[in-house]
């Protein structure tokens, strides 16, 4: 049992990193990318990404925290001793997130500012659809990487990915309700978040976004299984890259009592 709890807790730390790392990484990459691509403002601003760190975190980062154990939890070998908590193939989803979130922001600003039907719209309504449209991309993509992080090893495109956890749709409620609440209400979205409502095509975007997303982070997921049944190491069991230095065995005097011990009028066991 003890052995068990400690695989979910090394499981759960790794899945909370894979959620919050790539929404941080991307809130500031988007601004970043946004200027490369030179549009004419930044798709998200300084308050809407501070409120996705923080309800993101709250709330999606806490569904993996919790997690219970997943099937054949056990059957996977022990983890090589010095392993880091952020592998080879952590570090790649955590890259693949990443890139999937910013692309889907700013893509989804350049197609508001770049499309016809907005066209008669003032430069400044056309400012707000645009930071509208990449504030909901951002957080309902968000939820993406949290269900398909919520298993390691196992597919998402599951039942079980709304199952086990009551933390998960209640996570996604919330976040859910707050994103209509931030993007709908008067004075709240425009005067606090300079955004303005959407329209059909622009949740359009949104849902295309998430599907993206969990579609690709799923595939990545598939292919390592399938790496896996071939005989690769796709759990870092026999390379040392981001590992520790090997441990070293103990050597004869490990077992020996240390300088100054005999003045606790402590005795050495022979063995």
């Amino acid at each position: 049992y003890a052995v068990k709890q400690g695989r979910v807790v090394w499981d759960n730390l790794r899945k909370v990193l894979l959620v919050n790392t790539p929404i941080n990484n991307s809130q500031g990459l988007s601004v970043l990318l946004g200027l490369l691509v030179q549009l004419p403002n930044s798709p998200i601003s300084a308050i809407q990404i501070l409120y996705s760190n923080f309800i993101c975190a709250v709330t999606l980062g806490f569904v993996t925290a919790i997690e219970p154990a997943e099937d054949g939890i056990m059957s996977i070998p022990p983890r090589q001793v010095g392993k880091r908590l952020i592998g080879r193939f952590l570090f790649l989803r955590i890259i693949i997130g990443t890139c999937l979130l910013t692309g889907c922001v700013v893509g989804s600003a350049v197609i508001v500012t770049t499309s016809s039907r907005y066209a008669d719209l003032s430069d400044k309504d056309i400012e707000y659809r645009m930071r509208a449209v990449s504030f909901n991309v951002l957080d309902f993509g968000a939820m993406s990487v949290m269900l398909s992080a919520r298993f390691a090893y196992n597919s998402s495109v599951h039942p079980r990915a709304f199952m086990g956890n009551p933390a998960a749709l209640g996570s996604i409620a919330i976040v859910t309700v707050l994103q209509l609440i931030l993007t709908y209400v008067p004075g709240l979205n425009t005067f606090v978040f300079s955004m303005d409502g959407m329209d059909g095509f622009m949740w359009g975007l949104v849902v295309a976004s998430m599907v993206i997303v969990f579609v690709v982070m799923e595939i990545e997921k598939a292919i390592r299984r399938s790496l896996k049944a071939k005989g690769a190491d796709t759990d870092d069991r026999e390379t040392p890259f981001f590992t520790d230095a090997a441990v070293q065995p103990p050597g004869p005097d490990a077992m020996k009592m240390p300088k100054g011990a005999s003045k606790l009028n402590l005795q050495e066991l022979n063995h």
